[in-house]
């Protein structure tokens, strides 16, 4: 039977550390999406990088709220567990009575409110640079939530299994950046040469982008079988990551 009290605790319990640290959490991606709009904003102005119906800073803001939404999602989780490694604190999880499993959902269902109220609050901000010709609710949260899903999955096994920053950060570096850059954040797949198109078009997370992006502009139909791929593959990581957990490999050092 699954300690819903006690993942309900360390839910509450990173929530909290993720307002307290407020400066570190919401601020710092924040200012880092508004200096990108900015400097994006004044190269539009003199090179008019429009992309199809809609202005390039149109295209750029849903991209790059995915993209911190992203990166905090990976970072956040990770870096709380090795943290609380570190100090000794983790060990108070495991010695508590609820599952290595039960944790990892902790983490993720934490680092879901934590994501959106990320999103949301530079939505509200970034408003201020764009006009929504169409908004769905609807595909704002679903998309959200799998973008979450699978960078939260990926965070949480790399903090479980980390004992050092540098593990941290060579995966950050060197996975979560670049298909968080060339998934489509900065560009559209019709300026690539047609042998590069296969990057994204076999590439899950360019579709989720694709589709968030939609959901502010554009009121189209559901493509059920890209979904169904996307929705499966978020899904089989969660599973991976949630069975290594489950066998707690390397945990204790």
């Amino acid at each position: 039977m699954i300690n819903v009290f006690a993942i309900l605790t360390i839910v509450k319990f990173r929530i909290r550390e993720f307002v307290t640290e407020y400066h570190y959490s919401i601020l710092g991606p924040l200012i880092s999406n508004l200096l990108f709009v900015i400097i994006f904003s004044t190269i539009d102005r003199f090179y008019s990088l429009s992309v199809g119906d809609i202005s390039f800073i149109q295209f750029l803001i849903p991209g790059l709220i995915v993209m911190i939404v992203a990166q905090e999602s990976f970072d956040n989780p990770s870096a709380s567990i090795i943290n609380s490694k570190q100090i000794g604190s983790f060990d108070d999880f495991l010695l508590a009575p609820l599952s290595r499993f039960e944790i990892f959902i902790a983490y993720v269902l934490s680092q879901i409110f934590i994501g959106l109220l990320l999103a949301i609050i530079n939505v509200i901000i970034l408003s201020y640079f764009i006009t929504f010709n169409y908004f769905s609710i609807f595909s704002f949260f679903y998309y959200l939530t799998l973008v979450i899903i699978f960078f939260s999955s990926i965070g949480s096994v790399v903090g479980f299994l980390s004992y050092r920053w540098d593990t941290q950060s060579t995966v950050s570096n060197f996975f979560i950046s670049p298909i968080n850059f060339m998934s489509g954040t900065f560009f559209s797949i019709n300026s690539l040469p047609d042998n590069l198109k296969i990057i994204l078009l076999y590439n899950p997370y360019y579709y989720i982008i694709t589709y968030f992006r939609d959901s502010f502009y554009v009121r189209s139909e559901i493509q059920y079988y890209n979904n169904f791929i996307v929705f499966l593959f978020i899904f089989i990581i969660f599973i991976i990551s949630g069975y290594i957990f489950y066998r707690g490999y390397n945990v204790i050092k």
